[in-house]
């Protein structure tokens, strides 16, 4: 048998519930515990005083006294010489317990006590001097308070009432969750979810979001390995083709098979690096400057590269290889377009990091700047003539940069030419 039930609903239902309780039972036991003891040994303190001194006239012989004080303190007195009563009293009961305990320690003769609990009315039976039996008649309320049922009462009411009033909130929330498990289920199964938006708690729409940001990526990812296939296909089937009636007519030099041969081999180190993009990697203490100084060196040994970095830049945990192969990307995208100079400016905020990379080169148009992100294609219209590249290296850069939970951004620069913005989260 389980004892905690598996929904999310029920759950919650025990979690708000179970501390409640158990907080109403510790307040109750150890505050009206206490109270309920004092508060009713007052009360028989107290009735059993009067009997006692009313007992004590009786035995002076003073009747008038006993009539005066009983009509005073709201008791009925009577005498009898015998009477039908129950074999067994109440003298140990939860209502007259303490009453028989008082009256035993001060009227040191026996006493019988008996409840008529539907008229709520207490009957005390002591033995006089002369033989009779003298009855003390008077409310229940006199020994016995029901705050303490009252507020026991009060108790379950309040947890039936959060109860109701807890229970929307958690039905909502639970049709958020199975609304994002069914389409979670769908996504796994490669099926859109139509009208599913995020909605609820900040934390559930957030989960939903993140989701919905899952399945486009894996949309997209799988979109470009498809199309990295037939890239593949097509790039490579021309300069075999070549090569292969090069071979066949004889009518080849060695000068055009090797140009063919690294041709393929650039485009094939291409996909491989872009294959590569997504690969683990262990998150290390990165540095930017000293990355970005350093690929810019070796990427445009021929051109100006002017940097702006802070006197203390800030470090943070990335994948260095992964992220190293995007700037590279993208500076030797812009060192191959830029006529003379190339900049670099790190800008450090409070929770992210932004990275500006900007050329003099004739940069992208406005239209074409989001088809430029895209994996396989070519803007050679744009940007120059005799290019050439497999159409990959700003694809494989916006990977490496979304892996690490950043954004890259394609925007025209002072210089003339394109500015790439970069921002990581620290």
């Amino acid at each position: 048998m389980r004892l905690i039930p598996r929904s999310f609903f029920w759950r919650t239902i025990l979690l708000i519930l179970i501390p409640l309780i158990v907080a109403q039972v510790i307040i109750a036991n150890v505050f009206f515990g206490n109270h309920w003891a004092r508060v009713h040994k007052t009360l028989a303190r107290t009735l059993s005083g009067e009997i006692v001194t009313m007992m004590n006239f009786m035995d002076s012989g003073n009747q008038a006294a006993v009539q005066s004080m009983a009509k005073d303190i709201g008791i009925n007195v009577s005498f009898h010489d015998k009477l039908k009563r129950p074999r067994h009293n109440d003298n140990d009961s939860l209502e007259a317990g303490m009453l028989g305990s008082e009256l035993s320690n001060q009227l040191k003769r026996p006493a019988k006590i008996y409840i008529d609990r539907g008229k709520r009315l207490v009957f005390v039976d002591v033995p006089t001097r002369d033989g009779r039996i003298a009855t003390f008649g008077t409310s229940l309320h006199r020994i016995y308070s029901t705050s303490t049922e009252v507020f026991v009462l009060w108790l379950i009411g309040a947890i039936l009432i959060v109860s109701i009033l807890v229970s929307p909130f958690i039905i909502m929330h639970n049709r958020s969750i199975r609304r994002i498990a069914k389409a979670a289920n769908r996504f796994g199964r490669g099926l859109d979810a139509p009208g599913f938006e995020p909605n609820g708690s900040k934390e559930i729409r957030e989960a939903a979001a993140a989701m919905i940001t899952m399945k486009e990526r894996l949309n997209r990812y799988n979109r470009t390995r498809t199309d990295m296939l037939n890239a593949v296909s097509h790039d490579l089937k021309s300069p075999l083709t070549r090569m292969r009636l090069a071979v066949e007519t004889g009518n080849t030099s060695p000068d055009a098979l090797l140009n063919d041969i690294d041709r393929m081999t650039a485009m094939i180190n291409g996909y491989l690096a872009f294959a590569r993009g997504e690969m683990p990697e262990i998150e290390q203490s990165t540095e930017l400057p000293a990355m970005l100084t350093r690929i810019a060196r070796d990427a445009a040994p021929d051109k100006k590269i002017e940097t702006i970095f802070p006197d203390t830049p800030v470090q943070f945990y990335a994948r260095p290889m992964a992220l190293a192969r995007a700037f590279s990307n993208i500076i030797e995208n812009a060192a191959r377009y830029a006529k003379k100079k190339i900049k670099i400016t790190e800008t450090d905020y409070k929770d992210k990091v932004e990275i500006l990379i900007e050329d003099d080169g004739p940069g992208i148009p406005d239209n074409k700047k989001a088809d430029a992100m895209h994996p396989f294609v070519r803007l050679d219209d744009a940007r120059g003539k005799d290019t050439g590249g497999t159409g990959l290296g700003l694809s494989i850069a916006q990977t490496a940069i979304e892996n690490h939970g950043g954004q890259i951004t394609l925007e025209n620069s002072e210089l003339g030419g394109l500015r790439v913005r970069i921002t990581l989260p620290l």
